[in-house]
């Protein structure tokens, strides 16, 4: 297994944590993934997130594997390995943050940080039956995460355990207090295109969890996947000049970063006014609702065979990308896994109420499990 790329023993705390690697650690290069960034310096200090890990008293294992460059659905990584899935061996880890939640899932560490532009904390939490979450955009600081300039990136855990996710955001950020018990939030159901088992199971397990649940949609939502593209696509693009005509470059992202430098400037100016709907279309819907429920995939992993052979599935961040492009906390919780592969739950909720949704989260993941596992 390769979801340590670089071990570490940073800080004495008995929790371990291992750190994406697109996250710089002081003394040690940040690489990426990349083969073109190999003879990169070492970082001079560390990033923030860093700082406040290690302040909290947690122990810095190693720096977690990722697709090269953080760009990259699959997690696989011809040139640092490609980390087995623990729990679904023959599915792809997900990414970008493969190593990340691989780290977890093999209870090589407790924690493992990693970064979402497109849903890069939730597909690989989701594909190894874990927790991740995104937080609020902005909420964790970024200095010293690659890229150093985002729209859409931010910084977040990855847990197998819920109260352990909850432990690290309230250790590292001190504006991150679960409320008290109050009235049962309010829950908006979002009709979405997704398998038949991946529906049944979100349903069965908000069924179960007797909270007042109400149909609901977004009308937007699958532009907003399209405008998080050209966003990313263009940042991507831009955060990446210094590499993008490597020819160390893997094959998969430099095909990537070409098809990224064709967005134009109108399809930027086109993704940036879908952004302000899309933010009070969001906005709206959370003023009649605490949270807005979701699957969070729309289908089934792509297998690591299939992936090695080549193929390519974006779609699989379908309803993950909209939540970077609007900035809204969203979280993945695990469900039982049916057909021979894992299913989550995704909640979306108002921006800056993380404590909030974790606590919707914590109902949730309390509730009877209503789908029997394979």
């Amino acid at each position: 297994m390769t979801s340590i790329i670089e071990p570490l023993s940073l800080g004495r705390g008995s929790k371990r944590v291992v750190v994406k690697d697109t996250i710089d650690i002081a003394g040690y290069p940040t690489r990426a993934g990349s083969a073109a960034l190999a003879e990169s310096a070492s970082a001079e200090r560390h990033a923030e997130i860093v700082e406040r890990t290690l302040s909290a008293g947690y122990q810095i294992i190693g720096k977690a594997n990722l697709h090269e460059l953080a760009f990259g659905m699959t997690g696989l990584n011809a040139w640092t390995g490609t980390p087995e899935n623990p729990r679904f061996p023959e599915l792809i880890p997900g990414g970008s943050s493969s190593g990340s939640a691989t780290a977890v899932a093999a209870g090589l560490a407790e924690v493992g940080i990693g970064t979402d532009t497109g849903g890069s904390i939730r597909l690989p939490a989701a594909c190894c039956g874990l927790y991740g979450l995104k937080p609020t955009f902005g909420r964790l600081d970024r200095r010293g995460v690659m890229p150093a300039v985002s729209s859409l990136d931010c910084v977040g855990p990855i847990a197998a355990s819920l109260e352990e996710l909850i432990a690290f955001m309230a250790a590292v950020d001190t504006r991150f207090v679960m409320p008290s018990n109050g009235e049962a939030p309010r829950l908006a159901w979002i009709r979405v295109e997704a398998e038949d088992a991946i529906q049944a199971a979100v349903e069965e397990r908000l069924a179960a969890s007797s909270l007042p649940v109400s149909p609901a949609s977004l009308a937007l939502l699958e532009e907003a996947y399209g405008a998080a593209m050209a966003v990313i696509n263009r940042e991507t693009f831009e955060g990446c000049a210094a590499w993008r005509d490597d020819p160390r470059l893997g094959a998969d992202v430099a095909k990537r970063l070409r098809a990224a430098g064709q967005t134009t400037d109108v399809e930027l100016r086109d993704a940036e006014a879908l952004r302000r709907a899309f933010i009070t279309e969001v906005d709206r819907l959370l003023e009649t609702h605490d949270v807005l429920a979701l699957p969070t995939l729309p289908h089934a992993p792509l297998t690591r065979a299939a992936a090695e052979a080549g193929q390519q599935d974006l779609t699989i961040s379908a309803l993950l990308r909209p939540f970077n492009l609007s900035g809204h906390p969203a979280l993945t919780l695990p469900l039982a896994p049916r057909a021979g592969y894992p299913l989550a739950l995704q909640l979306v909720g108002r921006r800056g109420d993380d404590a909030g949704l974790c606590r919707v989260a914590r109902l949730l993941a309390r509730a009877p499990r209503a789908n029997a596992p394979d």
